[in-house]
């Protein structure tokens, strides 16, 4: 393999050769065999601590909005596109986990195959697909809270549920505006609070969350099912609003030979059609970002090259299971226009006349919200702490704390980033910077299995993949990657933070980064001991 750097490099590599230049896997493993991080995560944790990322904002309240704007009761069709997707990029995930079990995720992953400038743009796509998206689940958690206040009487004042800008509507009809959503603040910095104290007793909390959201779940859609009608499900996808220049009579080809034109030439998607399915595979997505939550773990856990697969595939197996029955269930009983709400679940049983039940689904859903952020808030914590050992950002970032064994300044800053974001910035605005930043990371990481097994052929991978199948799985996830993303591309001031955000921190690289690599300087990474 082509120079990979290392603790033994020459020291000085700096220019255009820095760019590339590239962990080896070995190393890593080195790195990462004395760390301070407790093992203490088996298979059943990580399945759990999966599960806990899938299941939240994506289900709880963005699969409404995507019904109700784009699919249909087609949003099935969606979550089995976007499920399919995410199928061959958890394959790859699962065999660069089990072959590069440590801290860093996608980042490391980047780093042992395309080189230091690649990796540092991995990690701001992840700061995109982790803190971002639990300032997201955040906002559903605070709608979910609001509305069961309402239920039991307290009516909080209605500037102080919503990011500036947003309007909301009060229970007396009257129209605000936001200043804060001061819930979806204090949540982000009670969940920052429980990491800093240490991820074994955070993963206890969140095993007991898990089984009380799994719960709410499984309950809808056993309950929802009796209260179904089939006749809501029809037209499975609806006529595209307006109707296509071409007539409505176009064949089913080539509607989705227009779709897929349309996205890659990034224009916006209308309603329903074909079109329409591709646009809420895209939105959904959302709903899949977690199963890769668990390849951060890779240095707590207990025996990485067995369970961290298992826990990949194992969580999003049974989320795309459950998914798709409570779509179904979903726009069964609520018209699917009816569903841009921000608790479509607690309306669909509202509207079967189960009032007790809809407290229930709100209080599992404000819990299962919960656990969401707590594994997004670590994945983010752990990836800068990885980047911190590297040089590439400050090494206060990689200080862990002498008792709790955390890298506690990393997570409070984290904390208090997303906190800020959660109380200032719409929902749909952080929904589609996470989808965004995270098909970005998964293409990616497609392309790095697909690099490593031609450079690395002989590299041990304990879960391993046929070569040709991982060949074609890589290919087919990365293409699946850029359709979605062109279609969220589409919306113009997604694009422009995304474009700006990419640039900014590009800079920062090259003002801070690319002088202070270990890597380049030719030193071993950062000790965490304070």
């Amino acid at each position: 393999m082509a120079n990979e750097g290392g603790a033994g490099a020459p020291g000085a590599r700096r220019g255009l050769g820095q760019l590339f230049l590239r962990k080896s896997v070995e190393q890593m493993h080195a790195e990462h065999a004395g760390g301070e991080l407790k093992r203490t995560l088996g298979p059943l944790n990580l399945i759990l601590l999966g599960i806990g990322c899938i299941i939240g904002t994506g289900i709880f309240v963005l699969t409404g909005r995507a019904a109700a704007e784009f699919a249909g009761p087609g949003i099935m069709i969606s979550f089995v596109i976007t499920g399919t997707l995410c199928a061959f990029v958890a394959l790859c995930y699962a065999e660069l986990a089990s072959a590069i079990p440590v801290s860093g995720s996608a980042y490391s992953y980047s780093y042992a195959s395309m080189g230091e400038i690649v990796a540092w743009m991995m990690g701001l796509l992840l700061v995109l697909e982790y803190g971002l998206a639990a300032s997201t689940v955040a906002v559903g958690w605070s709608g979910y809270l609001i509305s069961l206040l309402h239920d039991v009487g307290i009516v909080l004042p209605p500037e102080l549920t919503a990011a500036p800008g947003v309007s909301v509507t009060a229970p007396d009809g009257s129209v605000h505006v936001g200043l804060v959503n001061l819930p979806a603040l204090i949540a982000i910095l009670a969940v920052t609070l429980l990491l800093t104290v240490g991820i074994e007793e955070s993963t206890a909390a969140n095993n007991v969350v898990v089984f009380i959201k799994l719960a709410v779940v499984i309950a809808f859609i056993a309950i929802g099912a009796f209260y179904v009608k089939p006749e809501l499900w029809s037209p499975l996808v609806p006529p595209q609003q307006p109707p296509p220049p071409e007539g409505s009579d176009m064949s089913l080809g080539a509607q989705i030979w227009r779709a897929l034109g349309d996205v890659m030439m990034a224009k916006e998607s209308s309603a329903y059609g074909i079109g329409g399915l591709i646009a809420g595979a895209a939105t959904i997505f959302f709903a899949y970002i977690g199963f890769e939550a668990v390849s951060t773990a890779g240095a707590e856990a207990k025996n990485p090259g067995k369970d961290m697969p298992i826990g990949i595939i194992g969580s999003l197996l049974i989320c795309t299971i459950l998914y798709i029955a409570t779509c179904a269930v979903l726009v069964g009983i609520v018209p699917y226009t009816e569903l841009n709400d921000p608790a479509p679940i607690a309306k669909a049983v509202n509207q079967i006349g189960l009032p007790w039940f809809a407290v229930l689904v709100k209080i599992g859903a404000i819990a299962g919200l919960s656990s969401v952020m707590l594994v997004l808030l670590y994945g983010q914590t752990r990836i800068f702490y990885t980047m911190a050992r590297d040089g590439l950002i400050p090494p206060v970032f990689a200080k862990v704390h002498p008792k709790f064994k955390t890298p506690w300044i990393n997570t409070l800053t984290v904390g208090a980033i997303a906190a800020g974001f959660a109380g200032f910035m719409s929902l749909d605005a952080l929904a589609n910077l996470t989808n965004v930043g995270s098909l970005s990371a998964f293409a990616i990481i497609c392309l790095t299995v697909l690099y490593l097994r031609f450079a690395r052929p002989d590299m041990e991978r304990p879960f391993r993949m046929p070569f040709g199948v991982s060949i074609l799985v890589a290919v087919l996830g990365a293409v699946m990657c850029l359709f979605l993303l062109m279609s969220l591309m589409a919306h113009v001031p997604t694009r422009n933070f995304f474009l700006v955000y990419v640039a900014g921190g590009t800079a920062l690289y090259f003002v801070y980064g690319m002088w202070n690599s270990r890597l380049a300087r030719g030193l071993p990474v950062v000790s965490g001991e304070s």
